[in-house]
């Protein structure tokens, strides 16, 4: 791994929350890489929003707040475009001290979930669309943004407008060359229903290169925007009376051969297509905690306002929760439309492919899909409430098979203690905090 003329260069590992912790280290450091020498405290990855310990983390009070030790991912090394210096950065995930890996690091988590499908000689196949707004923060209240060519505020929403995407041109383009330059198979941008607010698509490939390029694309935007005079956000719900950021996976599992399993040449799928299917709801309330990690997270979540809260699914029907699209059965694949922009999406990632692989290897029966608009209908529903998804998600047999115990333990004492902190502010300034953190 060549520093290619970088005199500094940062390492990052993912926490809980999908914010970037680490060092900025100088060439010099450069072989460290190589020999297991960058370390850190295990805690690190399990620190709140605001980066502080979890009061009762058994990481710090049953072992003495022990370090790891970082190894870089597979990604390499790669620019940041989102600095006005030119540096690096080096994905690491976190290992413990006898070698193995750190049971809270979520891209461990994914990778387990992962192994599973590889040892039926399966590769999961996984593309996400990630909703976002841009908005200015630059007064006392958050507002949506100015438009850069106008000069004038945006005042209203003006959904698939090419006038719209014109007009933040300049970001757009950045975005794109700097999505090229680390990697990132961007695809489709469009305008979305929200003032300010805009998705963008990222190409179909491994699931966790699909996973490293969310959490890169996230950090991406929001440093880009900055650079363009602007803030950028992936909190679930900036604007109260205004649409919420999703988060969609789409996902399909090639068998040995590249055939998709969920294809049997049929309109509806495979088996293995619905016991997956299966999974995914069996586990959905539960999972809750992972699509809609903090309090703003619920804001979205309500019944009939675009946000998907009841436990069903469908062909071609974007008001459930999970959806089989239609087109050619050889691109067969799966919906996951629950979770918001501010999630990790490692966690999200694995519970998704977690669940389906526990809906495969009990061969799970899935109800019949739906007709028509799930709002109108009535079926179980995600949890509503920060404090009701903790308790699921922390006492449920679905979730204990697909993530490990200390990482269940670890994110749910974190919630609390987040939740105990954000009652402490009032909810109009919940954004001061959240706005680039998500």
């Amino acid at each position: 791994m060549e520093l290619q003329g970088f005199s500094t260069f940062r390492i990052a590992v993912c926490d809980l929350n999908g914010l970037m912790r680490g060092k900025r280290l100088t060439a010099l450091d450069h072989p460290k890489l190589a020999t297991d020498q960058i370390r850190m405290p295990l805690s690190a990855l399990n620190v709140d929003l605001w980066g502080c310990d979890i009061d009762e983390s058994p990481l710090v009070f049953k072992t003495g707040d022990a370090d790891g030790f970082l190894r870089p991912t597979e990604r390499g090394l790669l620019p940041m475009p989102w600095l006005t210096q030119k540096s690096a950065l080096v994905p690491m995930w976190m290992f413990s001290e006898n070698g193995t890996p750190f049971s809270g690091d979520p891209r461990h988590a994914l990778a387990q979930v992962l192994d599973r499908f590889a040892k039926r000689g399966w590769q999961v196949i996984a593309a996400t669309e990630l909703e976002f707004y841009l908005v200015d923060d630059s007064g006392s209240s958050l507002l949506p943004v100015i438009n850069p060519t106008n000069k004038r505020r945006l005042n209203a929403s003006d959904t698939l407008s090419l006038q719209q995407l014109d007009d933040f041109d300049a970001f757009f383009s950045d975005l794109y060359q700097s999505c090229d330059t680390l990697g990132i198979a961007a695809q489709t941008a469009t305008s979305e229903c929200g003032v300010g607010q805009f998705e963008m698509s990222i190409s179909h490939c491994d699931a966790m290169r699909m996973a490293d390029d969310t959490w890169l694309f996230k950090t991406l935007v929001k440093g880009l925007a900055r650079k363009h005079g602007m803030a950028a956000t992936f909190m679930a719900k900036p604007f109260m009376h205004d649409a919420g950021n999703g988060l969609h996976i789409h996902f399909s599992v090639l068998d040995e051969d590249g055939r998709n399993i969920f294809d049997d040449d049929s309109e509806s799928g495979s088996e293995l297509l619905r016991y997956a299917v299966a999974g995914c709801l069996s586990s959905m309330q539960a999972s809750t905690l992972a699509f809609a990690p903090y309090e703003n997270s619920y804001l979205r979540l309500i019944p009939g306002a675009h946000a998907p809260t009841n436990v069903c699914w469908a062909y071609e029907n974007r008001t459930v929760a999970i959806r089989i699209p239609a087109g050619n059965p050889k691109a067969r694949r799966i919906e996951h439309r629950v979770a918001g922009g501010d999630i990790n999406p490692y966690l999200m990632i694995s519970l998704v492919l977690g669940a389906a692989m526990v809906g495969i290897e009990d061969e799970m029966i899935p109800p019949e899909p739906i007709n028509g608009n799930a709002y109108d209908q009535t079926f179980d529903q995600l949890a509503l409430d920060l404090a009701s998804a903790i308790y699921s998600f922390e006492t449920d047999p679905v979730i204990a098979r697909i993530l490990p115990g200390p990482l269940i333990e670890n994110f749910s004492l974190t919630k609390r203690q987040e939740a105990t902190a954000f009652g402490s502010i009032s909810a109009e300034k919940h954004w001061e905090t959240s706005l680039e953190k998500v």
